[in-house]
């Protein structure tokens, strides 16, 4: 065996061994393509950017999704923005819970929610889709919704009828003066959902957001 093979070899074989109950993985939801990057159903994407630049890492394309990873106190995140468009994102989930051996109680999918007031968090273990297709998709693809989702308000000051334009609708003004400050708080929430649990995270983070 030459140099270069014993070198390959030793590397393969002493792979680091990472016990699975300390892999997360953090699927922000949305939509792919430059017209969406602004729009309140992109929400997900959005706060999972942030994560990935306040820990100075970026995003490659990988089969299914958008990846990268980042480490904090002894817990490995995997950030994932599925390429699969809002409706179909449940493959993209299941085959990068599986790819990276991560057990279901650590997977946090985050997504917009219109039944919450803009800039709320509501963070549960489990619970119905609401209403949204993102969760929809997930729930089909897992078979069920026990997982905990991170769902983000963006209110419902829309006219009847008028519910995709909204969603699908940029940030307004007001909004924008407090989105950095929300996207701060979310980052912060991710990192209590790896270390402290989701029940204490649900204590210290849920609940309304006063908007002046």
């Amino acid at each position: 065996m030459n140099i270069i093979a014993f070198i390959k070899n030793l590397l393969k074989n002493n792979k680091e061994i990472i016990d699975p109950m300390k892999k997360y993985l953090i699927v922000g939801l949305g939509n792919i393509g430059d017209k969406y990057d602004e729009t309140r159903h992109n929400i997900g994407f959005k706060i999972v950017d942030y994560v990935a630049e306040k820990e100075s890492v970026s995003f490659s394309n990988e089969k299914l999704g958008a990846v990268t990873s980042f480490r904090f106190k002894g817990k490995i995140f995997t950030l994932l923005k599925p390429s699969t468009y809002m409706n179909l994102s449940g493959k993209s989930v299941k085959y990068w819970m599986v790819k990276n051996n991560i057990p279901l109680e650590n997977v946090l999918i985050i997504c917009d929610d219109l039944n919450i007031s803009f800039g709320s968090f509501r963070l549960k273990p489990k619970g119905s889709a609401g209403g949204h297709n993102g969760l929809k998709d997930i729930n089909e693809k897992l078979g069920h919704q026990n997982y905990a989702r991170f769902r983000f308000g963006v209110g419902n000051e829309f006219a009847k009828g008028r519910q995709v334009d909204y969603v699908l609708g940029e940030w307004d003004k007001k909004e924008q003066l407090y989105l950095t400050e929300r996207l701060e708080q979310s980052y912060q929430l991710i990192k209590s959902y790896g270390t402290a649990g989701v029940a204490n995270t649900m204590s210290e983070f849920n609940g309304k957001f006063i908007v002046d």
